[in-house]
Protein backbone atom coordinates (compact mmCIF):
# COMPACT_ATOMS: atom_id res chain seq x y z
CA UNK A 1 0.00 0.00 0.00
CA UNK A 2 2.84 2.40 0.79
CA UNK A 3 4.34 1.84 -2.67
CA UNK A 4 1.11 2.93 -4.30
CA UNK A 5 0.92 6.09 -2.17
CA UNK A 6 4.55 6.94 -2.90
CA UNK A 7 3.99 6.48 -6.63
CA UNK A 8 0.86 8.60 -6.52
CA UNK A 9 2.62 11.33 -4.53
CA UNK A 10 5.56 11.30 -6.93
CA UNK A 11 3.19 11.62 -9.89
CA UNK A 12 1.41 14.53 -8.22
CA UNK A 13 4.71 16.26 -7.51
CA UNK A 14 5.95 15.67 -11.07
CA UNK A 15 2.83 17.21 -12.62
CA UNK A 16 3.45 20.86 -13.42
CA UNK A 17 1.37 23.24 -11.31
CA UNK A 18 0.18 26.01 -13.58
CA UNK A 19 -1.92 27.85 -11.00
CA UNK A 20 -0.65 31.33 -10.24
CA UNK A 21 -1.73 33.98 -7.78
CA UNK A 22 -3.42 36.90 -9.42
CA UNK A 23 -5.13 40.07 -8.33
CA UNK A 24 -8.44 41.48 -9.56
CA UNK A 25 -8.32 45.25 -9.38
CA UNK A 26 -11.54 47.26 -9.68
CA UNK A 27 -11.29 50.48 -11.67
CA UNK A 28 -14.21 52.57 -12.92
CA UNK A 29 -16.17 50.53 -15.43
CA UNK A 30 -13.86 47.48 -15.46
CA UNK A 31 -11.80 44.92 -13.60
CA UNK A 32 -8.12 44.35 -14.28
CA UNK A 33 -6.35 41.02 -13.81
CA UNK A 34 -2.70 41.32 -12.83
CA UNK A 35 -0.11 38.85 -11.60
CA UNK A 36 0.23 39.24 -7.83
CA UNK A 37 3.99 39.73 -8.25
CA UNK A 38 3.51 43.04 -10.11
CA UNK A 39 1.96 44.76 -7.08
CA UNK A 40 4.46 46.35 -4.73
CA UNK A 41 1.98 47.92 -2.30
CA UNK A 42 -1.59 49.17 -1.86
CA UNK A 43 -2.00 52.65 -0.38
CA UNK A 44 -4.89 54.84 0.68
CA UNK A 45 -5.56 57.57 -1.86
CA UNK A 46 -4.06 60.99 -1.22
CA UNK A 47 -4.20 63.80 -3.80
CA UNK A 48 -1.04 63.75 -5.95
CA UNK A 49 1.13 66.69 -6.95
CA UNK A 50 -0.20 67.83 -10.35
CA UNK A 51 1.91 67.54 -13.50
CA UNK A 52 1.35 70.58 -15.70
CA UNK A 53 0.42 69.96 -19.35
CA UNK A 54 -0.17 66.25 -18.68
CA UNK A 55 -3.09 64.33 -20.19
CA UNK A 56 -6.18 64.11 -17.96
CA UNK A 57 -5.48 60.43 -17.15
CA UNK A 58 -2.10 61.29 -15.62
CA UNK A 59 -3.38 62.49 -12.26
CA UNK A 60 -0.01 63.66 -10.96
CA UNK A 61 2.90 62.33 -8.94
CA UNK A 62 2.92 60.90 -5.46
CA UNK A 63 5.76 60.28 -3.06
CA UNK A 64 6.45 56.68 -2.13
CA UNK A 65 9.61 55.31 -0.50
CA UNK A 66 11.76 58.12 -1.86
CA UNK A 67 10.33 57.88 -5.40
CA UNK A 68 8.08 60.32 -7.28
CA UNK A 69 5.57 57.95 -8.90
CA UNK A 70 3.27 58.92 -11.74
CA UNK A 71 -0.35 58.18 -10.74
CA UNK A 72 -2.70 57.19 -13.55
CA UNK A 73 -6.44 56.74 -13.90
CA UNK A 74 -6.47 53.58 -16.02
CA UNK A 75 -10.14 53.84 -17.00
CA UNK A 76 -9.59 57.32 -18.39
CA UNK A 77 -6.39 56.35 -20.18
CA UNK A 78 -8.18 53.39 -21.78
CA UNK A 79 -11.30 55.51 -22.43
CA UNK A 80 -13.50 53.04 -20.54
CA UNK A 81 -15.06 55.47 -18.04
CA UNK A 82 -14.46 58.64 -16.07
CA UNK A 83 -12.53 57.94 -12.92
CA UNK A 84 -12.54 60.08 -9.82
CA UNK A 85 -10.99 59.47 -6.46
CA UNK A 86 -13.71 58.89 -3.88
CA UNK A 87 -14.07 57.62 -0.36
CA UNK A 88 -12.49 54.17 -0.31
CA UNK A 89 -10.30 54.75 -3.35
CA UNK A 90 -6.91 53.09 -3.20
CA UNK A 91 -3.65 53.42 -5.06
CA UNK A 92 -1.88 50.31 -6.32
CA UNK A 93 1.88 50.69 -6.73
CA UNK A 94 2.99 48.52 -9.65
CA UNK A 95 6.45 47.28 -10.54
CA UNK A 96 7.44 48.62 -13.94
CA UNK A 97 8.53 46.04 -16.49
CA UNK A 98 10.37 48.36 -18.87
CA UNK A 99 13.71 48.17 -17.10
CA UNK A 100 14.18 51.93 -16.70
CA UNK A 101 16.11 52.31 -13.40
CA UNK A 102 14.82 55.89 -13.11
CA UNK A 103 11.18 54.69 -13.23
CA UNK A 104 10.94 51.27 -11.56
CA UNK A 105 7.35 51.84 -10.36
CA UNK A 106 4.14 53.62 -11.26
CA UNK A 107 0.80 53.93 -9.47
CA UNK A 108 -2.81 53.35 -10.49
CA UNK A 109 -6.01 54.67 -8.92
CA UNK A 110 -8.40 51.85 -7.95
CA UNK A 111 -11.83 51.53 -6.42
CA UNK A 112 -11.22 49.62 -3.20
CA UNK A 113 -8.77 46.90 -2.29
CA UNK A 114 -7.52 44.46 -4.93
CA UNK A 115 -8.83 40.90 -4.51
CA UNK A 116 -6.42 37.95 -4.52
CA UNK A 117 -7.47 35.15 -6.88
CA UNK A 118 -6.05 31.84 -8.03
CA UNK A 119 -5.63 31.72 -11.78
CA UNK A 120 -5.72 28.21 -13.21
CA UNK A 121 -5.61 26.94 -16.78
CA UNK A 122 -9.20 25.72 -16.65
CA UNK A 123 -10.51 28.83 -14.84
CA UNK A 124 -9.08 31.42 -17.25
CA UNK A 125 -10.47 31.79 -20.75
CA UNK A 126 -9.74 34.29 -23.48
CA UNK A 127 -13.00 36.18 -24.13
CA UNK A 128 -14.30 35.30 -27.60
CA UNK A 129 -14.93 39.01 -28.26
CA UNK A 130 -11.57 40.78 -28.59
CA UNK A 131 -12.98 43.62 -30.71
CA UNK A 132 -12.60 47.13 -29.38
CA UNK A 133 -9.84 46.30 -26.92
CA UNK A 134 -9.01 49.60 -25.17
CA UNK A 135 -5.63 51.32 -25.23
CA UNK A 136 -3.28 49.81 -22.68
CA UNK A 137 -5.03 46.43 -22.67
CA UNK A 138 -3.45 43.18 -23.81
CA UNK A 139 -6.63 41.05 -23.81
CA UNK A 140 -10.13 40.60 -22.42
CA UNK A 141 -10.46 37.42 -20.35
CA UNK A 142 -13.01 35.52 -18.31
CA UNK A 143 -11.79 34.29 -14.92
CA UNK A 144 -14.29 32.10 -13.11
CA UNK A 145 -17.25 33.99 -14.62
CA UNK A 146 -15.65 37.45 -14.06
CA UNK A 147 -14.82 39.44 -17.19
CA UNK A 148 -11.55 41.33 -16.79
CA UNK A 149 -8.92 43.11 -18.82
CA UNK A 150 -5.29 42.03 -18.76
CA UNK A 151 -3.39 45.31 -18.94
CA UNK A 152 -0.41 45.72 -21.23
CA UNK A 153 1.94 47.09 -18.59
CA UNK A 154 4.77 47.83 -21.02
CA UNK A 155 2.40 49.85 -23.26
CA UNK A 156 1.10 51.72 -20.20
CA UNK A 157 4.67 52.53 -19.14
CA UNK A 158 5.38 53.83 -22.66
CA UNK A 159 2.25 56.03 -22.52
CA UNK A 160 3.29 57.38 -19.12
CA UNK A 161 6.83 58.05 -20.36
CA UNK A 162 5.52 59.86 -23.43
CA UNK A 163 3.08 61.94 -21.37
CA UNK A 164 5.78 62.94 -18.89
CA UNK A 165 8.21 63.84 -21.69
CA UNK A 166 5.58 66.05 -23.38
CA UNK A 167 4.62 67.69 -20.08
CA UNK A 168 8.25 68.60 -19.28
Amino acid sequence: MSEQNTTSDAADNAAPKSDIRGVLVQVSGARLLLPNATIAEVLSYAPPEPVENAPHWLLGRLRWRGWQLPLIAFSEMAEIALENAALGSKVVVLKALGGDPRAPYFAMLTQGFPRLVTVSDDGLLLDANQEGIPQGVHARVVLNQDVAYVPDLEAIEALIGGALAQAA
